[in-house]
């Protein structure tokens, strides 16, 4: 009898273990710590404030080093299904772009990931990118006017440009002036919270 009472105390309690929410970030070597420790990154630095302020969320940073959007679209579904987050951060396209890929495969790439996230019932933050100018206006542009466009179209928060002030910091790059340093991370993480914070308490 004691056995049972235990079990059943147990199932009583562990729901609020996992009272809180569940953050995917799901992106490329942005988010993924690309030449800087793990703990350095603007995920982290997310996670760490999120723990100080106690909002009750735990982050999976499902990000992947040269991910482009169609690598997200073939494991969007998965991850979904594996983490059932209440909210998704999609920081993917900027290998796309640098790579010169069709603008109209990445945005329905796109569409699709959020598409799919919106099934699920998650909260989205779009994290849009910007190219060099050495790409051309016209192509430079059709890229930026993408994730604004995207994120009218599912009605989901928008940072336009993750490296805003700090894409003209030059000391704020590692050697291949693509990936921002870990002292970067920190404006990072504030543009991000800027956007995500209104997400927090839906």
């Amino acid at each position: 009898m004691l056995i049972r009472w235990l079990l059943c105390v147990l199932l009583l309690i562990a729901p609020s273990a996992w009272a809180g929410q569940t953050i995917l970030v799901f992106g490329d070597s942005l988010s993924a710590n690309y030449g800087i420790a793990a703990e350095a990154g603007w995920v982290s630095l997310l996670q760490q404030r999120l723990d100080r302020k106690q909002h009750g969320h735990r982050i999976i940073n499902a990000s992947i080093s040269g991910e482009t959007t169609a690598g997200g679209v073939s494991r969007i579904r998965a991850a979904l299904d594996t983490h059932q987050p209440d909210i998704v951060i999609i920081e993917l396209g900027a290998n796309d772009g640098l790579r010169g890929l069709s603008l109209e495969a990445t945005r329905q790439n796109l569409d699709s990931i959020m598409h799919a996230c919106r099934t699920h019932k998650a909260r989205i933050l779009l994290i849009g990118m910007r190219l060099p100018p050495n790409y051309g206006p016209a192509y430079a542009e059709g890229f930026a006017a993408l994730f604004p466009a995207l994120a009218k179209k599912h009605r989901t928060a928008l940072l336009p440009f993750l490296l805003d002030g700090i894409a003209d910091r030059r000391e704020w790059f590692q050697a291949d002036n693509l990936h921002p340093t870990a002292a970067a991370q920190p404006a990072i993480l504030e543009n991000v919270w800027a956007k995500l914070k209104p997400l927090l308490s839906k």
